[in-house]
């Protein structure tokens, strides 16, 4: 279980990652503004285990996900952050009573859960010397454990995500790997800050598994699964729940 404490949230005034912009345009005669992100376009991996019959998945916390739960379950009367007023604000009411609206205002916070989510190996495409397959395959290792080479990767197809604020693009694979080709334990890099466990989703439980409301995940996972079994079961002869 996941320890998540000292949560502050600061304005993010530099990112290797994400460049806020905003673009001017005219779309037929009409002048529009529109707020964007730049980003790295990704590549994910759905990874099938031949010798046990599983798909591979990883599991990790996922701050964006744990504060959009944060800003659901503030108090509905807590007023917008930065709209309290300045300092000075003449108040008549006793300390003791200050001190209890304010903790009342304060947000509830929520389990370290509320962040988790289970996920596609996936990473960023950040390195201009490598191919998409490559960076997957690099991926594959580091995050789960397994050594593939390319030649093993089936490009499932590439789609955009985070449309209206992101746009980039994700590259989807699929590999299959048996218990021979486990040459670590995954997890990530800790060096990088990631810390990622290794999930087994039986093949007989995998579309049950992706409809669950109940498990946070994302919708890669969904579509890979679905893609599956359209796709690979028929080879398998096994049901996957559908």
């Amino acid at each position: 279980m996941e320890q998540i404490n000292n949560v502050e949230v600061v304005p993010c005034t530099s990112s290797n990652y994400l460049k806020p912009f905003t673009v001017h345009y005219s779309q037929n005669g009409t002048k529009k503004s529109w707020d964007f992100m730049r980003t790295h376009d990704s590549v994910s991996v759905l990874i099938f285990n031949t010798t046990s019959h599983c798909f591979i998945l990883v599991k990790q916390f996922r701050p964006a996900v744990y504060m959009c739960e944060w800003e659901r379950m503030k108090p509905a009367h807590a007023e917008p952050e930065g709209e309290q007023g300045g300092e000075g604000r003449a108040t008549d009411a006793p300390e003791e009573e200050q001190e209890g609206s304010e903790e009342a205002n304060r947000p509830h916070q929520p389990p370290a859960s509320a962040g988790v989510t289970y996920e596609l190996c996936a990473g960023i495409v950040d390195k201009p010397h490598l191919s998409l397959e490559e960076i997957a395959c690099q991926e594959v290792l580091e995050e789960c454990g397994y050594e593939v080479p390319v030649a093993k990767l089936r490009r499932i197809t590439s789609f955009r995500s985070g449309v209206g604020v992101m746009g980039a693009k994700q590259t989807m694979f699929y590999v299959e790997v048996s218990d021979e080709n486990r040459v670590g334990e995954g997890g990530g890099q800790p060096q990088e800050g990631e810390l990622i466990e290794v999930v087994k989703v039986p093949l007989h439980e995998a579309m049950t598994f992706a409809y669950d409301e109940s498990i946070p995940k994302t919708m890669g996972v969904i579509f890979s699964f679905m893609w599956f079994h359209s796709n690979m079961a028929p080879k398998y002869k096994i049901s996957t729940n559908v």
